[in-house]
C-alpha cells in the first residue's frame, strides 16, 4: 500500500492548519489511566522497521495521493508540493526524530511513552500525519500488560499453594483464530510471549524472531487434540480415540480435549478406569481439557473425579496436587477475571493447588481489549513558532481526564520502577535523567531492543500486586 495513504483522511488537510511560521511539531503518545495502573510499553519497533524505516515512498506514490485525495475531497486538498519538496530532499526517507522509553519497560500510566518532532523545519505537518500509525502501538502494549496482569495473579496463587517454578507455562496462548487478521496475531501474540512461554499463536513467534532478534525458539506448545479428531472416531471409540493419543505421543506432555460427549464419563470411566494403566505407566504427562459448561462447576467436579481415581498428595503448603501423569488445562470461557475465580474457588473451598492447573486464553487476550482499555492518547505538546518554542495543550472543561501534557517533555525514574513526566519546554533539563532514547531518526531506526532484554524489563519484581485481589 502506498505509503502516504496510511493516515487518517482529514490529515491530508492539515498542513495548511498550522499557524504561520510554524517550523516544528512535537507530539507524543501516553496512556492516560485505564484498567491497570501500570503499561508495559512494547510493539514501536515492529512498527519502525516495518512501516516507517529507509526509503518510504516514491514521486509514483505521491501522483497516486493527490488523485487520491482528489477523488475522495473532491478537490485537490493534498500537499503534493510538501511532499515533493520533502522527497527531493530525502529521496522518500521521513525527517522525524522518535524517542521512546525502552520496550518491555513497565510504566505509570500518565507518562510520556514516546515522543516525535520533525528534524526539518520545511515539513511540521509530518509529525502528526504519522499518528494514525504510530497510536497503534496501544494493541501490543495493551496486550502486554493484560498477560502481565494475568501472570501476577497466577503467581500469587502458585506462591501459595504450589510451586512458582510452574508460571511460564500457566496461561497458553489460544488466539490465533480469534483475531482481526494476521499482524494483530503477530502482535498480540508476541507481546503475550514478554510474559509467558507457551503459545499456539505461530504469528507471534515469527514476528519475535523477524523484528526483535529473538536468538532461541521463543514459545513452546505440545501435542493437542482438537474435537474434530477425537469425534472422527464416533461416539462408541472415544475410548479408541483417547488411547490413540497416548500411543501417537508416548512420551512427553499431550493434551486432550475430554469433553465431546461427557466430560464427567471420560474422567471416571474412561481416563480414569479404561486407560489408567496406560496414563499411569506413559512416560509423561495427559494434560485433560474441558471445554463447555461453567466453568468452576465443571472443574470442580472434574478435579474430585481425578483425585479420586488417581489419587493425590498434599504439598507442604498443605494443598493437594494430583500425581505428575495427570492435569488439567482450561480452555473455555477464561479471562482475566474467570482465571481468579477459578483459581480461588480450586484453592478454598477444595484445597487444589494451582500447580495441577493451566489457562489457555483465545479472544479475551488477544481481542477483547481496544484503545479506551488504557485510554491511549496521542497529542501535540509543543510548537516551534518563527524560531521560538511553546507550550501546546488542551484543556477540555467537559472532560479533565482528557488534558493534554505542555511543552517538550523527559520521563525521569525517580526511583527504580517509579517514573515521573517531566516538562521541560526548551528543552534545557538534564537529558541524563531521560529515560526516553532516540529509536529512530531521519529514516534510520537507531536503536534496538532484543526479546531478551523486553523479557527482563517486563519481569515481574517484589511484591507487585494484581489489579484485583485474591483471598
Amino acid at each position: 500500500m502506498n505509503f502516504l495513504l496510511r493516515t487518517d483522511s482529514y490529515k491530508f488537510t492539515h498542513w495548511k492548519q498550522y499557524p504561520p511560521g510554524t517550523m516544528r511539531i512535537y507530539s507524543y503518545l501516553e496512556s492516560r489511566g485505564g484498567m491497570f495502573p501500570n503499561t508495559v510499553f512494547f510493539g514501536l519497533q515492529y512498527y519502525l522497521r516495518a512501516y516507517l524505516q529507509g526509503a518510504r515512498f516514491t514521486l509514483g506514490d505521491v501522483d497516486e495521493a493527490d488523485e487520491f485525495c482528489r477523488q475522495h475531497f473532491g478537490s485537490p486538498l493534498f500537499n503534493r508540493e510538501g511532499w515533493t519538496r520533502m522527497y527531493e530532499k530525502y529521496a522518500g526517507r521521513l525527517p522525524v526524530r522518535i524517542k521512546a522509553v525502552p520496550e518491555g519497560t513497565v510504566v505509570q500510566t500518565h507518562n510520556v511513552l514516546v515522543t516525535i518532532e520533525n528534524t526539518d523545519p520545511e515539513f511540521p505537518w509530518l509529525p502528526n500525519y504519522l499518528e494514525t500509525l504510530l497510536l497503534k502501538v496501544w494493541y501490543p502494549t495493551t496486550v502486554a500488560t493484560l498477560s502481565r496482569e494475568i501472570k501476577k495473579i497466577i503467581k500469587g496463587f502458585l506462591e501459595r499453594t504450589g510451586d512458582p517454578a510452574l508460571l511460564p507455562f500457566k496461561l497458553h496462548d489460544f488466539g490465533y483464530r480469534g483475531v482481526s487478521s494476521e499482524e494483530t496475531a503477530g502482535l498480540g501474540g508476541a507481546a503475550h510471549l514478554l510474559n509467558f512461554l507457551g503459545t499456539d499463536t505461530v504469528a507471534g513467534i515469527v514476528l519475535l524472531r523477524d523484528y526483535y532478534h529473538a536468538k532461541s525458539m521463543p514459545g513452546f506448545s505440545i501435542p493437542a487434540s482438537e474435537h474434530s479428531t477425537i469425534t472422527a472416531w464416533g461416539k462408541d471409540h472415544e475410548a479408541d480415540a483417547y488411547r490413540n493419543m497416548l500411543t501417537a505421543y508416548p512420551t512427553g506432555l499431550v493434551a486432550c480435549v475430554s469433553d465431546s460427549y461427557n466430560i464427567y464419563n471420560a474422567c471416571e470411566n474412561l481416563w480414569g478406569e479404561l486407560l489408567k494403566p496406560d496414563v499411569v505407566h506413559r512416560q509423561g504427562t495427559l494434560v485433560i481439557r474441558p471445554d463447555s459448561g461453567d466453568p468452576i462447576q465443571v472443574l470442580s467436579r472434574v478435579f474430585e473425579i481425578l483425585g479420586s481415581k488417581f489419587g493425590y498428595e498434599t504439598n507442604p503448603k498443605g494443598y493437594r496436587v494430583l500425581p505428575a501423569c495427570v492435569r488439567v488445562i482450561q480452555g473455555d470461557g477464561v479471562n482475566m477475571f474467570t482465571i481468579q475465580n477459578m483459581l480461588f474457588h480450586l484453592a478454598k473451598f477444595q484445597g487444589w493447588s494451582a500447580d495441577n492447573i493451566a489457562f489457555g486464553m483465545g479472544g479475551a487476550l488477544l481481542q477483547q481489549l481496544n484503545r479506551d482499555t488504557q485510554k491511549f492518547a496521542f497529542k501535540c505538546s509543543a510548537a516551534e513558532i518563527n524560531g521560538q518554542w511553546s507550550p501546546v495543550y488542551k484543556d477540555p472543561v467537559t472532560d479533565p481526564g482528557k488534558n493534554s501534557k505542555r511543552g517538550k517533555l523527559l520521563l525521569a525514574e525517580i526511583v527504580p520502577g517509579q517514573f515521573r513526566t517531566v516538562e521541560n519546554l526548551q528543552g534545557d533539563a538534564q537529558t541524563s535523567e531521560d529515560r526516553l532514547e532516540i529509536v529512530f531518526e531521519n529514516g534510520e531506526v537507531i536503536k534496538e531492543y532484543e526479546l531478551d532484554s523486553i523479557r527482563q524489563r517486563a519481569e515481574i519484581f517484589g511484591t507487585e500486586e494484581p489489579r484485583t485481589t485474591s483471598y
